[in-house]
């Protein structure tokens, strides 16, 4: 089931949002001292391409230097990142094939807005099942 809902996802929104994280990230290893916010962006794209079957998880030993660009990070771009997921989950679920990919793009929530510090992992690992 996974498979089929990766597929829909992929064609209907996915690429295209993960066209837009990559584009970012780009911008974001042009200006050099935002590397790693470009490292995050490339890192949701690929899970924007593909996100039945991961989830998000904190790491543990994320220190300071995380929780500041993760503010920087939710100034600069976290809140309208946000907010085109959940405007997109509200406009999917509208129809009724479309609920479990607006549920999909709420998952992608808190990873828009706190990006640094967290890590993406199958659902069905472990580690994701400890935290």
């Amino acid at each position: 089931m996974r498979v089929i809902l990766n597929i829909i996802w992929l064609v209907l929104c996915g690429f295209w949002m993960a066209i837009g994280y990559a584009a970012a990230g780009l911008v974001c290893f042009l200006l050099i001292v935002t590397i790693p916010f470009g490292i995050a962006c490339f890192r949701i794209a690929g899970y924007v391409l593909w996100p039945f079957g991961y989830t998000v998880v904190r790491r543990p030993g994320a220190g300071v230097g995380a929780a500041i660009g993760n503010v920087l990070w939710l100034l600069l771009f976290g809140w309208w990142l946000a907010l085109g997921h959940l405007v997109t989950g509200v406009l999917l679920c509208l129809t009724i094939i479309g609920i479990p990919l607006g549920l999909a793009s709420f998952k992608l929530i808190p990873i828009s807005l706190l990006p640094l510090g967290a890590q993406i992992v199958p659902a069905d690992d472990p580690y994701a099942q400890r935290l």
